[in-house]
């Protein structure tokens, strides 16, 4: 999960300028896997706010053409990666396609939507990396599909030890444009927190099914 410090720190203010990171420890929002937490991330709201989207667009296809080279085809996971990969697969004029959480339940049944063929070189956009088992789930469809899945791109990672386990024994590399500790950085330097909400945040990342929010 590596990132360009310098533009790690630049997606996370702009994140949590526009709202689409939100802090508040004392009142914890609710995910749906019942965890609670002091941070929740909604990075469709990028797409709102043009000199955020172009910076982000921007930032991933320099990320791709350095690690990955020369792709063959944009992959977008339903659905918070599909808009992104649009944008990506546009400045990069290349072929695009997403992929669904499950397959359709109707018609074709199709789990990937749009055209790609065996062999073809193909890097998955997210927009958010939790544990990763969502996001590898679409890497799994496309390399059953004969793809050659060179790797992931993300706008954030929650950077939790599972999710990086999960991309090591699934053989994606993941780069993400920013992370958690990034965020909290920024966080206490724009003063969108305070210095001593720093250990409830860190303790949540470390274990946030039993995160106690008096932390």
């Amino acid at each position: 999960m590596q990132i360009n410090k310098e533009t790690a720190n630049n997606v996370a203010e702009f994140l949590l300028q526009i709202k689409a990171i939100e802090l508040n420890k004392n009142q914890p929002f609710t995910w749906a896997s019942g965890w609670h937490s002091p941070i929740y991330c909604d990075n469709r709201k990028t797409l709102s706010f043009p000199k955020v989207r172009t910076f982000i667009r921007q930032k991933f296809v320099e990320t791709i053409l350095e690690h990955f080279g020369q792709v063959d085809v944009i992959a977008g996971v339903a659905t918070g990666g599909i808009a992104q990969a649009a944008l990506i697969a546009q400045e990069m004029e290349l072929p695009l396609i997403y992929v669904r959480s499950s397959s359709k339940g109707h018609g074709l049944q199709n789990m990937i939507e749009g055209n790609v063929e065996a062999g073809q070189r193909v890097v998955v956009i997210e927009d958010l990396i939790s544990t990763g088992m969502s996001s590898l789930k679409a890497v799994t469809a496309l390399r059953e599909k004969g793809c050659n899945v060179v790797g992931m791109v993300a706008i954030f990672t929650y950077g939790f030890e599972t999710a990086r386990q999960n991309f090591i024994q699934h053989n994606c590399p993941l780069y993400t444009l920013s992370d958690y500790d990034s965020m909290v950085e920024v966080a206490v330097e724009k003063e969108y927190i305070n210095p001593e909400d720093i250990n409830s945040l860190k303790s949540w990342r470390e274990d946030p099914a039993n995160w106690n929010v008096l932390v």
